[in-house]
């Protein structure tokens, strides 16, 4: 299950939203007031969604929209003449009343999209192991006279057949 933020000025409405979506199984919640604590939970938490109220105790909830990771969304949950004047298109809007349904629907959704969009973020291999297998490639290459694809395939050959990573058979292939 995930973990989203729930923030609102007032700690109640932050309650209510977070039974809401633990007792349909749809998120867990970590309650916040403040922009600040928001901040401070992104830090400590893999979170997809952050659902705020449109004004939170230190100012403006469309101001988190800048420090929430790349694969997170920010749901803005109020009146519908407050979210009117919130013109950033990356902001989802909910206008209240919120039925139960949509409320689920839309964070699971989000939810969703942020698994996706993290795919695409997120580096498969960090700069350190992405220098050590061009490193086992040109070793490769200057050893056998091979060409740069025909080394890829050749780690990921040993790879496969050690059932290990493919940095750890680059790695394998430089200390021969």
């Amino acid at each position: 299950m995930d973990t989203v933020i729930v923030a609102f000025e007032r700690e109640s409405l932050s309650r209510k939203f977070c039974d809401l979506l633990e007792d349909t199984g749809t998120a867990r919640c970590v309650v916040c007031t403040s922009g600040s604590q928001v901040r401070r939970a992104l830090n400590t938490q893999q979170v997809y969604c952050v659902i705020a109220g449109c004004r939170l105790s230190d100012g403006p909830s469309e101001w988190l929209v800048g420090d929430l990771p790349s694969c997170a969304s920010l749901l803005m949950v109020g009146p519908q003449h407050q979210l009117d004047l919130c013109s950033n298109p990356d902001i989802y809007k909910l206008a209240t009343p919120v039925r139960r349904e949509d409320a689920v629907n839309t964070v699971a959704l989000l939810n969703q999209f942020g698994h996706r969009m993290e795919r695409f973020v997120r580096s498969r291999r960090t700069q350190a192991e992405q220098d050590l297998v061009g490193q086992a490639k040109a070793a490769l290459m200057e050893r056998y006279g091979m060409t740069e694809e025909e080394a890829h395939r050749t780690i990921q050959k040993r790879a496969m057949n050690s059932g290990c990573r493919l940095v750890q058979a680059a790695q394998k292939i430089l200390s021969e």
